[in-house]
C-alpha cells in the first residue's frame, strides 16, 4: 500500500498514511508482545530462585541503572548517528540476551546472578534505544503527523501489555519461563526486519565540529530554560519514582496477598495494560495540540490515590479494577508528557532532550524499585503500595504548587 494523503485519515490514525511507520508498527507490536512476556517471565523466575522482594527489586534497579549514566551520551549518539542503523544494533543486543537466558533456564543452569547480568546488559542497550527510538518517529512521520505517531506507538505498546503479560502466564504455568524467553528472543527478529526494510534512515544532522560534551550541554540548557519543559519533566521524574514499579509489586501483590499463581499474575499485568489502552484511546481523541497541564497533574494525582488503594485490597476482583484505573492513569500522564515534549523541542536537539526525558522516566525507576524492595521485605506488599502512592502523590503535590508559584506574577 503507497502512502496516502494523512488528510484523508482521521488526525489518530494520520501516521497509518506513512509507509515506513506502517511496518515498524507492525514489527514494534510482536517485539513489544515478547518484552512484556519477558517481563513476566523475569519477575516471576527471581521469586522461583530466591523468594526475596528485595532482590527482585534489585533485578529492576540493575535494568534501569544504566539510564542514570548513559542517557547524555546515548542522546547525543542519537543526534550525530544514523537512528535506523543504531536501533538495529540495540534490538540485536536485546534479542541475544533473551535468548542467552532461554538457554539458561532450558538447560538447568539459571542462576540470579545470571539473571541480574542479563537485565543489566537489557538495560544498556535500552538506554540507546529509547530516546533513539523517539527521535526516530518523526522520519518516519514527519512533524504534521507526529501527534498520531506518539498515540498510536502508546496505543501499540500497551495493546502488546495486554497480550503479553497474559500469554506469559499462561506459557510460564504449562511450559515454564525458558519458552517465554525464547519467544521475546524470536520476536526482536520482526522488529530488525522491519528496520531493514525501512526507507527512512534517520540521517544525523551536519557536524557541527563541537565535543559531545558540548552538544550535551546544550540540550540540557534547553530543557532548563524552557518552562513547559521543565515542568512536564520534573512531573515525569516524580511519576516514575515511585508509581512504575509493577513488575516489583504485582508479581507479590498476585502470589502473597490474592495467592495467585503465574496465571494469576499474567491476568493482573494484563489488567494494568487495558487501562493503559484506554488511556492512550483517550489522549489521541483529545483535540488540543498539547494536553492541557491539569491533564498531567490530574492523572499522576489519580494514579497515586489507585496506587494507595491496592494497599487495602483483599479480592482479585478488585484489585484487577484498580490495576486497570492505575495503567489508565499512567498512560495518559506518559503518553501527554511524551507528546508535549516532541511538540515542543526543536528537531536539531530531539535527541538529547529525548535522552533527557528517558533519564526522568526510566533513571528514576532503579530508585524507586530499590525503595519498593526494601519496603516490600521489611513490612510486605501491602507496604509497598501504601508507601509509594503516598511518596509519589506527595511528590506530584510538592512539584504542583511550586510550578504556580513560579508562575505567579511578581
Amino acid at each position: 500500500m503507497p502512502d496516502a494523503a494523512p488528510s484523508s485519515l482521521p488526525a489518530a490514525l494520520r501516521a497509518f498514511a506513512h509507509r515506513d511507520f506502517r511496518l515498524f508498527f507492525a514489527g514494534q507490536l510482536v517485539s513489544l508482545v515478547g518484552t512484556w512476556m519477558q517481563s513476566v517471565a523475569q519477575s516471576w523466575l527471581v521469586l522461583e530462585l530466591t523468594d526475596s522482594p528485595f532482590r527482585l527489586g534489585l533485578v529492576g534497579t540493575l535494568q534501569f541503572a544504566p539510564v542514570l549514566f548513559l542517557s547524555f551520551p546515548a542522546g547525543a549518539l542519537a543526534d550525530r548517528l544514523p537512528k535506523r542503523r543504531l536501533l538495529i544494533a540495540t534490538q540485536s543486543v536485546m534479542c541475544g540476551q533473551a535468548l542467552v537466558l532461554a538457554a539458561l533456564v532450558y538447560r538447568g543452569h539459571v542462576e540470579y546472578w545470571h539473571v541480574a547480568v542479563m537485565a543489566a546488559v537489557y538495560g544498556v542497550a535500552n538506554t540507546v534505544d529509547m530516546p533513539t527510538r523517539q527521535a526516530f518517529v518523526v522520519s518516519m512521520v514527519g512533524r504534521d503527523s507526529l501527534r498520531s505517531a506518539i498515540a498510536l506507538n502508546s496505543a501499540m505498546f500497551n495493546a502488546a501489555r495486554v497480550v503479553g503479560p497474559a500469554l506469559a502466564g499462561l506459557v510460564i504455568a504449562r511450559w515454564g519461563t525458558a519458552l517465554a524467553f525464547f519467544f521475546n528472543g524470536l520476536s526482536f527478529l520482526a522488529v530488525i526486519g522491519a528496520l531493514i526494510a525501512l526507507h527512512a534512515a534517520g540521517l544525523p544532522r551536519p557536524s557541527s565540529g563541537r565535543r559531545m560534551r558540548e552538544e550535551i550541554a546544550e540540550g540540557v540548557r534547553y530543557a532548563l530554560r524552557t518552562p513547559r519543559i521543565a515542568l512536564v519533566f520534573s512531573l515525569v521524574m516524580a511519576v516514575s519514582a515511585f508509581f512504575f514499579n509493577y513488575n516489583t509489586l504485582v508479581p507479590l501483590l498476585a502470589r502473597d496477598v490474592l495467592h495467585q499463581d503465574a496465571h494469576g499474575f499474567g491476568l493482573l499485568m494484563t489488567a494494568v495494560g487495558c487501562g493503559a489502552v484506554a488511556g492512550a484511546i483517550v489522549l489521541a481523541s483529545l483535540g488540543a495540540e498539547r494536553p492541557p497541564t491539569i491533564v498531567l497533574v490530574g492523572s499522576a494525582l489519580a494514579l497515586g490515590v489507585a496506587t494507595m488503594m491496592v494497599a487495602g485490597v483483599h479480592r482479585f476482583g478488585v484489585a484487577s479494577t484498580l490495576l486497570v484505573v492505575m495503567g489508565f492513569c499512567g498512560m495518559l500522564f506518559m503518553t501527554g508528557a511524551n507528546t508535549t515534549v516532541q511538540l515542543t523541542v526543536p528537531d536539531d536537539l530531539r535527541g538529547r532532550v529525548m535522552s533527557l526525558h528517558t533519564l526522568m522516566f526510566a533513571g528514576m525507576t532503579p530508585f524507586g524499585a530499590f525503595l519498593v524492595g526494601t519496603v516490600t521485605e521489611a513490612f510486605g506488599p501491602r507496604a509497598g503500595f501504601l508507601v509509594t502512592g503516598a511518596a509519589g502523590t506527595v511528590a506530584v503535590l510538592v512539584v504542583t504548587l511550586g510550578w504556580r508559584r513560579y508562575r505567579r506574577p511578581g
